[in-house]
């Protein structure tokens, strides 16, 4: 029984594989491109970046009352397999995206060897959310890949 659902889970997978374009940001895969698509649905319904950092629930959370006013970790409201997705493609960006702009911006923190692990896992939420934007910019044609400095791989459709 287990073999059997192992062979379906594998089939199900090279079908979402293949589902994806051959022309991505290298580091994203075609499942990990899938799985992004899917749970976002149609990139055009958000009209700003701040409609798709509050689906992907990485936007930090405030606390404010009269003169008092602090920020909170991120809401963790929003979509979970694709707040998950998104850090995994933050962690392989720092991986395989080295001289993208957002990486650069970040490997002071992100690849630093004495930075604190929660300093790390911060900036890749940080990370994670400006990829969820820059996704929603590239998705809706407002910007090229050239623009975020990302490697393409493949070949366009």
């Amino acid at each position: 029984m287990l073999a059997t659902l192992t062979d379906e889970l594998d089939a199900a997978t090279a079908a979402l594989e293949q589902a994806a374009p051959a022309l991505r940001p290298k580091g994203l895969g075609g499942l990990s491109y899938e799985v992004v698509e899917r749970e976002v649905g149609d990139w055009r319904r958000f009209t700003n970046r701040r409609q798709v950092g509050s689906y992907t629930g990485l936007c930090g959370g405030v606390s404010a009352s009269g003169n008092t006013h602090h920020l909170l970790p991120i809401t963790k409201h929003g979509n979970v397999r694709l707040r998950t997705a998104l850090v995994e493609l933050a962690w392989r960006l720092v991986v395989w995206q080295r001289d993208c702009v957002l990486v650069k911006k970040w490997w002071s923190v992100v690849g630093n060897p004495k930075a604190t692990k929660a300093a790390k896992k911060k900036a890749i939420v940080a990370m994670a959310r400006q990829m969820a934007v820059d996704l929603w910019r590239w998705r809706t044609g407002r910007v090229q890949p050239e623009a975020f400095g990302w490697t393409m791989v493949g070949t366009p459709a």
